[in-house]
């Protein structure tokens, strides 16, 4: 059995690459707008992930600002106790009475 290999003639080839060409031209308005939509995907996907980084990236700032606060806020606890202002002012020379605190009101 011999096989007959069927060889396309270069002109052939040409035929389909124009008819597949007409097509395109032919549907020209329809090419270009999924062309536009499938450029408006890829732009929307892009942007969405850089949202989402940003996104990321102030939860971890705000993660930290958390513990900043509750760090200075549990300080300022610390040092506005009784003792911890008595400390404080003793350095200026200012020390605890021991009496009644005294009221001094003024008239008007």
């Amino acid at each position: 059995m011999v096989r007959q290999s069927k060889k396309k003639s270069l002109g052939n080839y040409f035929a389909i690459g124009s008819m597949g060409a007409s097509i395109v031209l032919k549907n020209l308005p329809y090419v270009l707008f999924l062309s536009f939509l499938t450029v408006i995907y890829i732009a929307n996907a892009h942007y969405a992930e850089k949202q989402v980084r940003r996104i990321q990236t102030l939860q971890k700032e705000v993660k930290e600002l958390k513990r900043q606060y509750n760090s200075l806020k549990s300080e300022i606890m610390f040092e506005s106790r009784l003792s911890g202002i008595g400390e404080e002012v003793g350095t200026l020379g200012l020390r605890k009475s021991a009496g009644h605190v005294k009221r001094i009101e003024l008239e008007d």
